[in-house]
């Protein structure tokens, strides 16, 4: 009998993939708390080598860029005012930006130092190359899972090296190295033992963990949390309405949680939507104030913090926006050189602010499948393609127009060779996969702190061309990682 690779998978297969990503901890927790594992790809996604080099040397001069320019507190008031006003969940950032750092008249000096681990997505445009799709800077999560697909492709080269052959698409490739759990760890763990130094303390460092309520992303913050402490890094875990009962000041502008005591370091995984900030039974006059005051109150505090309401503020779409608008030479007062500014420059894809101009442009000349409009939203669900961009227009008020930007749209390599998707234990044939791929950073005070001079590994997260949402979470997104092709 015949088998064809392109329509059958043997359940012994799918059965190893299952219960490697479960062992392993790919996986997401379900409401009635079990664990279902993550959608994955059977074999990687080919790049070539120049390509991957470009993006590895090009994303630490970015952070550093975000890193300066978030920590231009004048800037962000002045050139993000009225995207401010344009959108609520921003006027409440900036709000909190001016309660932490003054007026260009009365300037406050924050306590806290900025820890800036970021994840910039990338798509391989067919005909402009790698471009950026958007900077994340505050729960950039998934380097774990990043990491842990790279592993699980070499688990199947070696447990299944027939099937993993027959759905590569180069016998040469060469997987390209991915640390992203264990370089992630290493900069929280270099920002953590510096802080524990500045106050002459003994013992484990603290690392806070400020999640979401019923959180089904756990397993992906669980892996980091256990990578440090295997460096010897105590771990807490607690949601906004929790730290708003626990937090309280120690002397030198120590913070403390009470019941645990000093803590080091501050990594939100939550607080980028209004959600995050909720607690009904408070019943506030303006929506999430005691909460996010929780943003004010740690800013306050002798602790590394990731993310600065700077940093979320400089790593918005409207930011990105008046980067990629800016001449090159402009980032060197951010202490980029110019050779740098031009290299961030290359990976920048065109956006357009929206005005009656614009929308008239787009209506009357534009290709409109050229095109994507992008609100501030985070995750998926915040993009408007094709045809609806133009209804979506009609229907903003001009109050609303600085909330949202136009995109140029990258259209990226579709994979030469079918592959095949796991999901819910089952096997998919994907016929026109296409990726994103995720490069992480860390910065602390405005300095690499990885072995990889400030690089941290990589996310792939592949969707079938068709599919406008490729997250893993929201869309129809699987985990996938990268092999090299000259």
């Amino acid at each position: 009998m015949n088998i064809n690779k392109k329509t059958v998978i043997a359940p012994q297969i799918i059965e190893d993939v299952c219960e490697w990503a479960i062992m392993h901890g790919v996986a997401f927790r379900q409401a009635d708390n079990t664990a279902k594992h993550c959608p994955l790809s059977i074999a990687p996604m080919t790049i070539e080598r120049e390509v991957y080099a470009h993006l590895r040397r090009v994303v630490p001069l970015l952070t550093k860029l975000i890193t300066n320019v978030a920590e231009d507190s004048d800037f962000l008031q002045s050139s993000l005012s009225d995207m401010a006003k344009a959108d609520p969940f921003f006027g409440r950032l900036m709000a909190l930006h001016q309660q932490i750092h003054g007026t260009a008249t009365h300037l406050l000096d924050p306590a806290r130092q900025p820890l800036l681990l970021m994840r910039t997505d990338f798509m391989d445009d067919r005909q402009y190359g790698a471009k950026v799709i958007e900077f994340n800077g505050i729960a950039a999560g998934m380097a774990p899972f990043g990491q842990r697909a790279t592993e699980f492709h070499a688990f199947m080269q070696r447990q299944w090296p027939e099937t993993y052959q027959s759905w590569l698409e180069d016998a040469a490739a060469i997987p390209a190295e991915n640390e992203g759990l264990t370089q992630l760890a290493n900069g929280i763990v270099t920002a953590a033992t510096q802080i524990k130094a500045d106050f002459n303390e003994q013992g484990s460092p603290v690392f806070l963990m400020v999640v979401q309520k019923n959180e089904d992303n756990v397993y992906d913050q669980h892996l980091l949390e256990i990578a440090l402490q295997q460096q010897g890094v105590r771990t807490v875990r607690r949601t906004f309405e929790q730290l708003s009962a626990q937090l309280i000041t120690g002397s030198n502008q120590r913070l403390i949680l009470d019941g645990v005591g000093a803590i080091d370091v501050v990594y939100l995984r939550a607080g980028y939507q209004y959600s995050d900030y909720c607690a009904p039974d408070l019943h506030e006059a303006v929506c999430c104030y005691t909460l996010s005051q929780m943003r004010v109150f740690i800013e306050q505090h002798h602790v590394a913090l990731n993310a600065t309401v700077g940093q979320q503020l400089a790593t918005s779409k409207t930011m990105q926006m008046l980067l990629t608008m800016m001449p090159a030479q402009e980032y060197v007062r951010w202490g980029v050189t110019l050779e740098e500014a031009q290299l961030i420059k290359s990976v920048l894809a065109e956006m357009k602010p929206i005005n009656t101009d614009t929308i008239h442009w787009f209506n009357t000349q534009a290709i409109k499948s050229e095109w994507v409009l992008k609100n501030q939203g985070e995750g998926g669900g915040h993009c408007v393609f094709g045809d609806d961009i133009s209804a979506t227009l009609a229907k903003l008020t001009v109050a609303e127009y600085d909330a949202w930007a136009l995109m140029q749209r990258l259209y990226p390599h579709e994979r030469d060779v079918p592959t095949v998707a796991i999901r819910d234990a089952k096997a998919t044939v994907v016929n026109d996969l296409v990726s994103e791929i995720g490069l992480f950073t860390a910065y602390f005070k405005g300095q690499p702190v990885t072995d990889l001079d400030g690089y941290a590994g990589y996310l792939i997260r592949s969707k079938p061309a068709s599919e406008n949402e490729g997250g893993i979470h929201s869309g129809k997104g699987i985990l996938d990682s990268l092999v090299l092709i000259d």
